[in-house]
């Protein structure tokens, strides 16, 4: 269906945005006006022949007019509301907060633009064009993945996909105990040990040679409640994005199955702590359901080893154990675009640096991709589902979420048809509404999502570019951090990044000089991100504004020990305390790779924290 030709000139991000001044602001208004032409001369041109419902004496009554004028006088208290109360995320260097940043002006065109066809996308004869955006959508996700026989779909948002992936987890864990009453000749000999512990890949072929009892094996398998219990835990790291105890609550397994796994110094998933837990599990006969895997973390941007979780998963197969592999990507999942070749192909890491200069995807010849983070990517092919979110990394506006499965049979195990809004078998093709969690979805976001995939690829000469516009942004702001130190009177300020960034997160806490009482020192940081966020006074009159989170012993346990005695706070203290407050900035802004840009905005972002800390000390 897509006739466009591959775009083969140098890429200009700068012309796919609005603009912070809104430089593109006429472009998007010339660009909006003809979208919204060519959809009045639709309805105009549709059966012409057709009677005028709204007839122009109607248009010039008293009655028509107050009720326009009232329309008008509510989209000006909108207006007003919106512009006096929203956050100026759009902002090229003020902005140093949350996941929110410019978004693609190809991405809002056609969302403004599909949103007057109000598509539903559950149903393709609500929707027959932008299902087939979505369709195409969910296979340029699995194979930005790497999946050769992939698929996937956009929903509402991370925790939805993450949800769906605990959903395929769950049944496809306890098809084989399905089977085992449905169609014993299937899995004849094999203990129930054995049958919880078979490989996704397995179980898939299993099911196709189960022929047309699918249903009645899908009907025995955990959707009907039954062996629930039986499935073993769900590992996530101490990093997890809340949605998973939510998931494990909706879904059924219940959170006592869900097991936190330590972390390292980097925020990394612990692989070696998860292979001792995997152990002591397996020693009493306690199945793994599945792992959990992050490609940045949401408080730190943390990527975890996935190759040595996959390489784990090898090691433990050779004795008998399996376990379900889950990516949350949400938020990096588009970095893997920054690894692919114009061909989509995987980028030899020895040539990774040369690929990026010739695509212009940084701005420096230095070296911007771990090579741990490298390897990481490289093994997503290995996951069953990932997790990714178009309206993060995507740049695409809210509500996008995505995921990606490696095998598109995986769908049979989920799937339901409602008969009034898509029948099985039925010759067309998207039949998205019988293999997703969500009924009626607006078409406006695949239409969105499928254009920001086709003016930007999914591989280096697009996204690629895109995402090393943050990377190296996020580069510049660690180092920027790491050389500030502030007087404000007889006081020295001192800032602290946490890490060195494995994405575009950029963490830090400051401290007063001499200062160990960790009360006080959290509360200074909780003062600062007060000072420079909506907490206090007009966001519009903010030089700065940050957002800021809580590590505390709860949630990750002593991991962040190592960076709280580099502030010279002892052990005791931690203990006592057992958190610490972080200032957090998802680095976004596609503006701040260029050293002339981040040179403009370094001294204001400087004298902005220096006005804050004055306040708070004034206090």
């Amino acid at each position: 269906m897509n006739d466009l030709k591959p775009f083969s000139k140098d890429l200009d991000l700068d012309a796919l945005f609005i603009g912070d001044k809104a430089e593109n602001g006429q472009l998007y208004k010339d660009l909006l006006n003809e979208l919204v032409d060519e959809h009045l001369g639709w309805r105009e041109n549709y059966l012409p022949q057709d009677k005028a419902m709204i007839t122009p004496e109607q248009q010039s009554s008293d009655n028509f007019g107050a009720t326009v004028n009232h329309m008008k006088d509510v989209l000006n208290e909108l207006s007003q509301r919106i512009r006096t109360e929203s956050v100026p995320w759009h902002s090229a260097g003020r902005y140093w907060g949350h996941m929110n940043s410019e978004t693609l002006m190809p991405a809002i065109l056609a969302y403004n633009y599909a949103m007057l066809w109000n598509g539903n996308n559950v149903a393709y004869e609500s929707s027959p064009a932008t299902s087939q955006m979505e369709e195409e959508v969910g296979h340029e996700f699995a194979t930005l993945m790497g999946y050769q026989q992939g698929w996937g779909h956009i929903v509402a948002d991370g925790s939805l996909a993450n949800l769906e992936g605990l959903w395929y987890a769950r049944n496809i864990k306890s098809l084989p105990l399905a089977m085992k009453e449905v169609t014993p000749e299937l899995v004849a000999g094999k203990s129930d040990w054995e049958l919880l512990n078979l490989p996704t890949e397995t179980i898939m072929d299993l099911l196709e040679k189960a022929g047309d009892k699918l249903d009645a094996i899908k009907n025995k398998s955990a959707r009907s409640g039954e062996h629930l219990h039986e499935l073993g835990k769900w590992l996530v790291p101490q990093t997890k994005h809340y949605s998973w105890l939510k998931a494990a609550d909706i879904i059924g397994i219940g959170l006592d199955q869900v097991v936190p796994v330590p972390v390292d110094d980097h925020y990394r998933m612990n692989v070696a702590a998860l292979k001792q837990i995997i152990t002591k599990l397996a020693a009493e006969k306690t199945p793994i359901l599945g792992v959990v895997g992050v490609a940045g973390s949401t408080e730190e941007g943390a990527v975890d080893n996935i190759d040595q979780i996959v390489k784990l998963r090898e090691e433990l197969m050779e004795k008998g154990l399996y376990f379900y592999l889950h990516v949350d990507a949400a938020y990096g999942g588009y970095a893997r675009a920054i690894f692919l070749d114009e061909n989509n192909h995987f980028i030899p890491f020895d040539q990774l640096q040369q690929k990026h200069q010739e695509y212009g995807v940084f701005t420096e010849k230095k070296s911007f991709i771990k090579k741990e983070v490298y390897d990481a990517y490289k093994a997503f092919d290995e996951a069953e589902s990932i997790t990714i979110d178009p309206h993060k990394m995507g740049y695409v506006p809210y509500a996008a979420g995505g995921i990606a499965i490696k095998d598109i049979r995986m769908r049979d195990t989920i799937s339901y048809f409602a008969t009034y809004v898509f029948e099985k078998g039925a010759d067309i093709p998207a039949l998205l509404g019988a293999y997703i969690l969500e009924g009626s979805k607006a078409g406006a976001t695949a239409a969105a999502v499928w254009a920001a995939h086709h003016v930007l690829p999914l591989n280096v000469s697009g996204y690629g570019k895109l995402i090393g516009a943050s990377m190296e942004g996020a580069r510049r702001y660690y180092d920027f951090l790491g050389q500030l130190e502030f007087k404000v009177g007889q006081h020295t300020i001192q800032v602290h990044p946490l890490t060195d960034p494995d994405f575009n997160m950029v963490d830090y806490v400051i401290t007063e000089k001499g200062n160990t009482n960790l009360d006080e020192i959290n509360q200074l940081n909780h003062d600062l991100y007060d000072q420079a966020s909506y907490v206090k006074g007009s966001l519009y009159g903010k030089e700065y504004i940050v957002s800021h989170t809580d590590f505390s012993q709860a949630d990750y346990g002593d991991s962040p020990l190592h960076f709280v005695q580099s502030l010279g706070i002892s052990e005791a203290e931690w203990q006592r305390v057992q958190k610490v407050t972080i200032i957090r900035a998802s680095v976004m802004t596609p503006y701040m790779n260029r050293a002339e840009n981040f040179a403009y905005f370094a001294p204001k972002i400087k004298a902005a924290i220096q006005q804050d800390l004055a306040a708070i000390f004034e206090k």
